[in-house]
């Protein structure tokens, strides 16, 4: 692989900054890391200390330096330890913008096609069926994933080597003014124009401004390839003037006019069939999708490979062998207390190393397998790709491997670790022994031809049909989302009681600590517990400490709330017979300022005080209150008083002690309406999984949970006859019925039974119909059109848990909490 070198001085002076230490200036620059956690190669890393709202990249140099990285782009170098004597830095006054214009510059040493595609939706299937219909062809470089925000645009245009002759790259805004920063660095010759949809809205005045930032990738391109019947996007471009600047290649299903015009489209069971009408031919392509989605992101690929001039022949030969796009990483429960990683539908180095770092986000077991196919999206030479896989390995802490595949198992010389190699999946199948996999977290990592879903299937915990998926990504979306209301001082803990919301435990706990949250806070002890033992080492509070629990608090460095003289005589009991006379135990005071539930009242305070004061083995972490109608305007002059309340009190305790003690009394309701008291931290809880009692808030926040199920069986009915226990419906009419396995052992509450509850299947609601059984329930689908094993949704995004909820007169914590656990939790990130 050929790259353009780069010394730490050519870079300086690429991105005009001041160069300052001198050890590494000749310094060869391969990667470009803007997180730490991400380092592989320290001794060829430059790392640029980017400056957030909430975070400081200038936070971690000291620890990047003491594992090997020694070249810095910095802001500002005031603070740095004098110790990093080999270090050189670069300092500019915007480390994004410095990141920006090295990969610009980098990008125009290259003249080759370029294919920049930005939109709504669809920008990350596209680029991918892109690279499989073109890879035969080109020696291409793709976004790694969906890099396609203000620095990952910048990272993977650096990846351009010598070899490449195409690139795709993808392009991704969320407010104005940042698309013309990433034109500069794709530059790209074609475009796509996907569709335009309500995300990111609002931060736009309205659709025209949000078209009109997309278009600025397209200014110089040669050809730009969009669907004209998406009226508001042609209207913007008319309205720019773009179709008299720049070649406009249009489709249309509705249209003649266009340069294509899709003439039909007729599913089947397993396929499509699209037929067009293109340079006065008649021409047609099958897909293995059914989907309107996938037919959409086809027809752009269909277009710019007729833009590059292949003979349809031959697209329509690679278009049937289009493959589905992972876009997301699977967690799952296996066998033998292990967790599944599942990976297994493309593989390349990249996509390996994202998929290694989600694998290093789970805490859980400390031993990390990786199961590895042959890595066929690759153009490198085996042995160079090989002894990077081995290099990556080795730097992610991976103890175990097993390859599958004739060439890894040539090259298995190169990892010195516990190993196996296979030459293919069924003699792996055959011979694999499960009793080898024992306490393990797996990342199975296989390119499609391997079918590594078969493996997934041995090795993960077997459970029945209906799954809870929980989604990562939304969840740190939400959390994000949150941030950026407080002032950046101010600290957030998780609420991640009873089960994260019936949301699983370690799991949710691993996301949220890897993404640096400040505190998280459990019910009772044996769940900070159980978090520990995981290997979540950020701040546990235990918010119903038990006189049994003390013990475990103890050892386990777990922060007991206390709520009053009672719970904190019992812990100071504990202390004495248990703990060491200079050891400390952080505590959380629980002021009660109106919610009258659990609290030391103001009369309290002093007392209080006096006896945290005498025990050297205590110390206040914080103290807290709780709002009882935060989320209600009718309430506002209650929560008021109940915050002037807590602010007086709360100073009473913090300034009777020389250390810093935290304050938090928003919930989050709160942090929306109450901003100015957020004292020192929030404490977030069902806002963090998508649910928030203001409307206008809701559509900000992404669905963390989907309850799925399958249709089991499908029944005709005759007129007249009863369905389920007691005989509660009798049919009134033919009626076609599905039996789904849920119940209300599941969580699936009896009260939504005979018509109440709704269940969605198809695109439409279906209502139970009968009583709900502890392991089933049955649904009417007369005149739904679905089939024996179709998917069905009881809540998710088709169908909000909020209304849900609403239909079984109670709140979402409810509904999410009474999900069973024997409901297989899958949780992803995207």
């Amino acid at each position: 692989m050929s790259k353009i070198k780069y010394s730490v001085i050519d870079i300086a002076n690429i991105v005009n900054g001041q160069i300052l230490g001198s050890c590494s200036q000749n310094l060869e620059i391969k990667e470009l890391l803007i997180d730490s956690r991400q380092l592989i190669y320290p001794g060829s890393s430059l790392f640029f200390a980017i400056t957030g709202k909430r975070n400081n990249g200038h936070n971690y140099i000291e620890e990047l330096y003491s594992k090997g990285v020694k070249a810095f782009v910095v802001e500002q170098v005031k603070d740095l330890n004098t110790k990093l004597d080999k270090a050189s830095f670069i300092i500019v006054p915007d480390t994004v913008k410095a990141l920006q214009k090295l990969a610009a510059f980098h990008r125009d040493k290259f003249n080759i096609p370029v294919i920049g595609i930005t939109g709504s939706n669809g920008k990350t299937i596209i680029k991918e069926w892109l690279y499989q219909l073109l890879n035969e062809d080109y020696n291409i470089i793709r976004s790694p994933k969906s890099f396609n925000s203000q620095t990952g645009v910048p990272l993977s245009v650096w990846q351009i080597n010598q070899d490449n002759n195409l690139a795709i790259f993808e392009a991704g805004i969320s407010e104005p003014d940042e698309m013309q920063n990433l034109q500069q660095i794709i530059k790209p010759t074609l475009g796509i124009f996907t569709n335009i949809g309500q995300a990111h809205a609002i931060n736009f005045s309205d659709i025209n401004q949000k078209i009109d930032e997309k278009l600025k990738l397209f200014y110089y391109v040669d050809t730009l390839i969009y669907c004209s019947d998406y009226s508001d996007i042609e209207r913007r471009i008319i309205s720019n003037n773009l179709n008299n600047k720049i070649n406009i290649f249009t489709w249309s299903k509705t249209t003649k006019t266009a340069n294509f015009s899709i003439l039909d489209i007729k599913k089947t069971r397993f396929s499509t069939i699209i037929k067009g009408y293109y340079n006065n031919k008649n021409i047609e392509i099958t897909i293995p999708f059914i989907d309107d989605a996938s037919i959409e992101n086809a027809i752009n690929c269909w277009c710019l490979m007729l833009q590059l001039n292949y003979e349809n022949d031959i697209i329509a030969s690679r278009m049937l062998q289009l493959t589905p796009v992972a876009m997301r990483l699977e967690l799952k429960e296996g066998i033998n207390n292990c967790s599944i990683i599942n990976d297994s539908y493309n593989s390349d180095i990249k996509s390996l190393a994202i998929a290694l770092d989600f694998l290093n986000q789970q805490t859980q077991h400390n031993t990390k397998t990786l199961i590895l196919s042959d890595i066929l999206q690759s153009r490198c030479n085996s042995d160079e790709l090989y002894s990077e896989v081995a290099t990556l390995c080795k730097e992610k802490g991976i103890k175990r491997i097993t390859g599958i595949g004739n060439i890894i198992s040539k090259y298995q010389h190169y990892f010195d670790l516990e190993s196996e190699f296979y030459p293919d999946t069924d003699t792996f199948l055959n011979n694999i022994k499960i009793s080898s996999f024992q306490n393990q977290t797996i990342l199975l990592k296989g390119a499609r031809p391997f079918q590594f879903e078969r493996i997934s299937k041995v090795l993960e915990q077997k459970v029945h049909e209906t799954v809870m998926e929980i989604n990562l990504t939304s969840l740190i979306h939400n959390l994000n989302y949150f941030r950026n209301l407080l002032k950046p001082e101010t600290k957030v803990m998780a609420i991640v009681k009873a089960f994260s919301y019936g949301s699983g435990s370690y799991e949710v706990a691993n996301a949220l600590q890897f993404h640096n949250i400040d505190y998280l806070a459990v019910a009772y002890a044996d769940e900070g517990i159980e978090l520990r033992k995981a290997g979540i080492v950020t701040p546990i509070m235990v918010m119903n400490p038990e006189v049994e629990g003390f013990s475990g608090i103890i050892k386990y460095r777990l922060e007991p709330e206390i709520y009053s003289f009672r719970l904190l005589s019992l812990l100071e009991k504990t202390i004495k017979d248990e703990l060491a006379s200079d050891s400390i135990v952080p505590i959380h005071i629980k002021i009660d300022t109106g919610m009258h539930r659990l609290g030391f009242e103001s009369n309290d305070i002093n007392k209080l005080v006096a006896r945290v004061k005498r025990n050297p083995n205590l110390k206040i972490a914080s103290v807290f209150s709780h709002l009882a109608g935060a989320d209600d305007e009718k309430h506002d002059a209650f929560t008021l008083s109940q915050i002037d309340k807590f602010d007086k009190s709360s100073f009473r305790i913090t300034d009777n002690f020389d250390y810093p003690i935290l304050r938090h009394i928003l919930n989050t309701a709160g942090v929306v309406r109450f901003p100015e008291a957020q004292f020192d931290m929030v404490r977030l809880g069902l806002g963090l999984y998508g649910i928030h009692f203001d409307k206008s808030k809701q559509k900000e926040l992404q669905n963390v949970h989907k309850l799925k199920s399958c249709i089991s069986q499908i029944k005709q009915i005759p007129v007249n006859e009863s369905i389920g226990y007691d005989r509660a419906e009798i049919t009134s009419r033919d009626t076609t019925i599905a039996v789904i396995p849920v119940g209300y052992a599941d969580g699936l509450n009896r009260s939504l039974s005979k018509g109440k509850g709704k269940i969605w299947v198809k695109g439409q609601l279906a209502p139970i119909i009968g009583n709900i059984c502890m392991d089933m329930c049955m649904i009417n689908i007369t005149n739904i059109d679905c089939k024996e094993g179709d998917e069905v949704i009881i809540f998710g995004d088709e169908y909000p848990i909020y209304e849900l909820a609403k239909t079984m007169n109670t709140i979402p914590y409810e509904v999410l909490t009474s999900i069973s656990r024997r409901v297989k939790r899958v949780y992803y990130q995207e």
